[in-house]
């Protein structure tokens, strides 16, 4: 037997040696891949996670400047310039009949035609001449300007003396402390919201006015006081100071109405039957699929309808908050039955098991056992969907709810606008001076109705919601 020579066996251990070396360098190798796509995965996390980050601080800052811009422009419109008078309704100016008394023998209608003749005559009274007259008491210089003193209270402040004057005729010869609103253009140029320094002939007021408004509010007897008109009275294209939501807030608060009276009942209905009645066939999927499919058409849409079927077809009132209760409540039903079906199928199977197992019948296990544990996300749905409704303005402009209306509707049936739609009809006001500040106030109003809407559903979700 040969002996291996002491060369071979160095020449092994280097091959040995050698071989090592390569295992080394490619774990090494390995190792070094590794890290790379560690750091490379991690980096890739970190980016993905910053992305999102940055994703949701833009939107916050979007959404913040956003409520600024609106609250910093909203806000100062809730305060009005009002000027302060004591309105002496001389019996020479206010010269009417005594106010009709209903006669025992007279008849309703007889009394009501007398009472109408009455205000009739009172609506002749020049109400503007008690306001001048009182004006002339705190302004020295008046009988050179008389023109201009009927310019500084808004116009429709007449009719409110003459609604006291027919509340209470009693008041004719006293004398009485009123608060009246000023003129827009005094607002405007009393808030600063006009270049001052624009030469006299491009001003809205002339310069015997800017002097009054100035000196009346150095003396107190002008004041910016808060707006109770903006919500308590309708709008108003003659008296532009005195324009308010008041009509528009009862034409949206009608058509809520209307919509909770009929697509939150209607919706829980089809979701109940479809979730948990209706035969699993291609008849029942091609409604599923239609409704989903609903939820995602334009709200402009259902305007179409609306005005072709509502109005043409069955002559349903024009610009009534009925119509527009009616396009919203289609538009709504389809979100309300997804929300329901959602909140039906989360409930757990083993209670409808135990209802049927303890024999209760399918309707029962249903309104007895499934339907209370699902009212929580039920109304969530349902609230979330009217304060949808609440804000859309497009199926609205269609039906013809974007028509000027001066008076509060006192029924769903009687012309009135909406919310969003005043909104809309301010925003294009000329005088935009006075009413990029009145519309920012309108959408503040409108964003805490809707956001007190989502609150609730909120509250309602966290005080009764059940974990399984």
């Amino acid at each position: 037997m040969t002996m291996p020579s002491a060369n071979t066996t160095a020449a092994s251990s280097n091959a040995a040696k050698q071989q090592q070396q390569k295992q080394l360098k490619a774990q090494q190798l390995v190792q070094q891949k590794i890290q790379a796509s560690l750091a490379k995965r991690h980096f890739k996390e970190k980016l993905f996670r910053r992305l999102g980050l940055s994703a949701v601080l833009i939107s916050l800052a979007l959404v913040a400047i956003l409520f600024i811009n609106i609250f910093a422009k909203g806000l100062p419109a809730f305060w009005q310039s009002s000027i302060t008078l004591d309105i002496y309704f001389d019996p020479a100016i206010v010269n009417i009949s005594k106010m009709p008394e209903r006669q025992k023998e007279e008849t309703e209608q007889a009394f009501a035609q007398r009472y109408l003749e009455w205000q009739t005559e009172l609506g002749f009274i020049n109400f503007n001449r008690l306001i001048t007259n009182s004006l002339k008491q705190v302004l020295p210089d008046a009988n050179k300007h008389r023109r201009e003193l009927s310019r500084i209270v808004t116009s429709g402040e007449r009719y409110a003396l003459r609604d006291l004057v027919m509340a209470d005729p009693s008041i004719i010869g006293q004398t009485k402390q009123l608060n009246l609103l000023t003129d827009a253009n005094i607002d405007v140029w009393l808030k600063g919201n006009i270049d001052r320094s624009l030469p006299d002939e491009q001003q809205q007021l002339s310069p015997v006015l800017q002097r009054w408004a100035e000196q009346l509010a150095e003396q107190g007897i002008i004041e910016n006081r808060f707006s109770f008109a903006l919500f308590m009275n309708p709008d108003s294209r003659s008296s532009l100071a005195s324009a308010g939501l008041a009509g528009a807030f009862m034409g949206s608060f009608y058509m809520l109405l209307v919509v909770i009276l009929l697509a939150v009942p209607m919706g829980v209905a089809a979701a109940i039957y479809l979730e948990e009645f209706a035969p699993q066939n291609r008849f029942t999927d091609l409604v599923e699929v239609n409704i989903n499919n609903l939820a995602a058409v334009p709200s402009i849409v259902f305007g179409l309808l609306g005005a072709s079927v509502l109005i043409g077809w069955f002559n349903l009132p024009m610009s009534a908050p009925i119509v527009g209760g009616i396009v919203l409540s289609l538009m709504t039903l389809p979100t309300v039955i997804i929300a329901t079906r959602s909140t039906l199928k989360a409930i757990p199977a083993s209670i409808r098991q135990a209802a049927l197992g303890l024999g209760a019948s399918k309707m029962q296990s249903v309104f007895h056992h499934v339907l209370p544990l699902a009212i929580p996300g039920i109304l969530t749905g349902a609230i979330l969907g009217v304060a949808q409704a609440l804000g859309e303005t497009a199926p609205l402009l269609l039906i013809g709810m974007k028509s000027f209306v001066a008076s509060v509707p006192a029924s769903p049936f009687e012309q009135s606008t909406a919310l969003p739609v005043q909104i809309f009809l301010w925003q294009g006001n000329e005088l935009r001076n006075f009413f990029e500040a009145r519309t920012s106030a309108a959408i503040i109003v409108l964003l805490v109705m809707m956001l007190s809407l989502n609150g609730i559903a909120i509250y309602l979700r966290k005080k009764f919601q059940r974990n399984w």
